[in-house]
């Protein structure tokens, strides 16, 4: 089975940096599409940045030149640095992956548990 986990969360104040890290297990990674996703409460999950299988990197405006999507495929893991945090970085991160969990299989889309960021001013 596919599997997500986070890792990194938790309270910092602004100014200040956290990396996040999420675990993939049960898919072929190199090869998937990977993401962090975020969402504040009363609001829709957006997109914070993503990471093709080409290395490939994308991120939201918002966190353009503070925030760093990176992977190793060797570890199955994807980073996020977040530097320069804002109190309105305050979110549940959650980790993406679109990729297959075999070969000749479909591509699914699967999501980790989320890690709660809390930036205080």
């Amino acid at each position: 089975q596919v599997q997500l986990v986070e890792s990194g969360g938790g309270l910092v104040q602004a100014g200040g940096s956290l990396r996040l890290s999420c675990a993939a297990s049960g898919i072929l990674f190199s090869s998937s599409d990977m993401a962090w996703y975020r969402q504040a409460p009363g609001k829709q999950r957006e997109l914070v940045a993503a990471v093709t299988s080409d290395s490939s990197t994308n991120y939201a405006d918002s966190v353009k030149g503070r925030f760093a999507i990176s992977r190793d495929n060797a570890k199955n893991t994807v980073f996020l640095q977040m530097n320069s945090l804002k109190p309105e970085d305050t979110a549940v991160y959650y980790c993406n992956a679109v990729g297959r969990p075999r070969r000749l299989v479909p591509k699914g889309d699967y999501w980790g548990q989320g890690t709660q960021v809390t930036v205080s001013s």
